[in-house]
């Protein structure tokens, strides 16, 4: 079921609906639309899979409150082979400011579910059409604890790529497709200390230092895949140097040097 066809369905009064062929939470392999590409099976192997992987205690949402929002998690087939859509957040966000980031934001009402916010906020974020994107299902609802988001990842598959950009220039700084190699090459990969002491995985991509929440999905996710590459030897933790308080400005030094995240 494509995304605009989910948001027909939920106009039209059918009510929620997961992808075609299986349920919300993800299982099931999705449906084939005459003339369409046929979503990989690497893909419907890694929603499967994604549907069930554990909730890390620290990411488990608390039994009441908390913002709902949702996230896409966008895979197409590039020149470099299979990538993902991501974003960077403005300088001048209250929350989350100048970090790497899937596509996405809060429930606005008419959201019907993850996969309308999902789409809604994604199209609205890069510009991408979504009569080309492939729901495939959701990940579990994790939570992000300093600013108290309830966030369901949806699983897509972009099987009719289009133009992306930084659509909202008040949100987003840049919008790059990232390929699962680079996201997987060890020399990409690092351990990042978060302001909060507690350390997790970082990616240094497209001159962008992909962290926290994103980079903890990201990481699960090329387990989940078989992509996970042993890292280089020595590898150690190293600070996210925020020192003013979190910018997007001390987010992009600490980076270091490479491609700048901006454009498709």
């Amino acid at each position: 079921m494509t995304a605009q066809e989910h948001g027909e369905r939920h106009r039209a009064g059918f009510g929620p609906s997961g992808p075609s062929g299986a349920d919300a939470s993800g299982g099931g392999r999705p449906s084939e639309a005459p003339g369409t590409v046929t979503t990989p099976e690497w893909l419907a192997s890694l929603a499967r899979a994604g549907a069930r992987m554990p909730v890390p205690s620290v990411m488990r949402p608390p039994e009441s409150g908390g913002r709902r929002s949702a996230v896409l998690i966008l895979f197409g087939e590039g020149e470099h082979g299979p990538d993902v859509l991501l974003i960077q957040r403005n300088n001048g966000l209250r929350r989350h400011s100048g970090q790497p980031a899937f596509p996405g934001g809060s429930f606005e009402p008419g959201d019907e579910g993850p996969e309308d916010c999902a789409v809604r906020e994604a199209v609205e974020e890069t510009g991408v059409d979504p009569v080309g994107i492939e729901l495939l299902g959701r990940l579990p609802e994790l939570f992000i604890r300093p600013s108290a988001f309830r966030v369901t990842p949806v699983m897509a598959w972009w099987r009719e790529p289009s133009e992306v950009r930084a659509a909202d220039a008040g949100e987003v700084a840049g919008v790059v497709r990232v390929p699962v190699s680079e996201l997987a090459d060890p020399a990409n990969r690092i351990r990042a200390r978060h302001p909060n002491g507690s350390s997790g995985p970082a990616f240094r991509v497209h001159g962008m230092l992909v962290w926290g929440f994103t980079a903890a999905i990201l990481d699960r996710l090329l387990v989940l895949g078989g992509w996970e590459r042993p890292w280089l030897d020595g590898q150690e933790a190293e600070p996210v140097a925020l020192p003013g308080g979190g910018t997007g400005e001390d987010v992009r030094r600490a980076a270091g040097p490479g491609r700048e995240g901006r454009g498709s």
